[in-house]
């Protein structure tokens, strides 16, 4: 019996297309990232999925509806789920962060896990959150397949966290581009990551697109 969480970041936003800091607020996706959104669908919608958990943001539960229809499932919508939480850097972008708020974005840069956004969450806060969901799910669901909507850090330093990689190295170490797909499987040995940013389902002038 194994469980497999299909963990999906959200399609593009205008703010994952510029390059802004884009946690606590709630952008819509674009044309672009809902087409993204129906490609996905149209990719997976046929598997046998047990559930699906989805992060509160609105360009989440918009990545995760057209796959949800076409299968017949009901979001769960989880708050763990959502993105770090940029506090005063919110919509800005990594050099206007670096003039008003220097001290904090170098030590943000140089260890993330302990250093948060001015106002924000460090990696380790947003660890504690999202392995309570990952908790919740495999301690409810055996085996089978549950799509996992979320976002960019979110999903990046959940699978540090699983993974036994140092949170504060999470923005080195994993990619994780918009509308991508990562797999990751439970069984005896516990998780292993069978997948990673993919974006097969998506036609090229969607995989090609600039941004973050």
């Amino acid at each position: 019996m194994v469980l497999r969480l299909y963990l999906v970041r959200h399609g593009e936003t205008a703010a994952s297309r510029e390059g802004g800091y884009s946690g606590s607020g709630n952008p819509p996706l674009t044309e672009a990232g809902q087409q993204m959104a129906q490609a996905l669908a149209d990719t997976y919608a046929g598997l046998d999925w047990q559930a699906a958990y989805v992060s509160p943001m609105l360009r989440a539960q918009e990545t995760a509806q057209p796959l949800c229809q076409q299968a017949k499932l009901s979001m769960r919508i989880r708050d763990g789920l959502r993105e770090i939480d940029f506090g005063v850097w919110e919509d800005r972008t990594p050099d206007e962060v670096m003039a008003s708020h220097q001290q904090d974005y170098l030590h943000w840069l140089a260890e993330p896990a302990w250093n948060p956004p001015t106002g924000g969450e460090s990696a380790v806060v947003v660890a504690s959150r999202v392995s309570l969901v990952i908790q919740e799910i495999t301690e409810t669901i055996a085996d089978g397949n549950v799509l996992v909507v979320s976002h960019k850090a979110t999903l990046r330093i959940l699978l540090c966290n699983l993974l036994g990689i140092d949170l504060g190295r999470y923005r080195d170490r994993i990619a994780m581009p918009v509308a991508s797909l990562s797999i990751l499987s439970f069984d005896q040995h516990g998780p292993c990551l069978e997948r990673l940013g993919d974006r097969s389902h998506l036609p090229p002038e969607l995989r090609d697109r600039a941004g973050t």
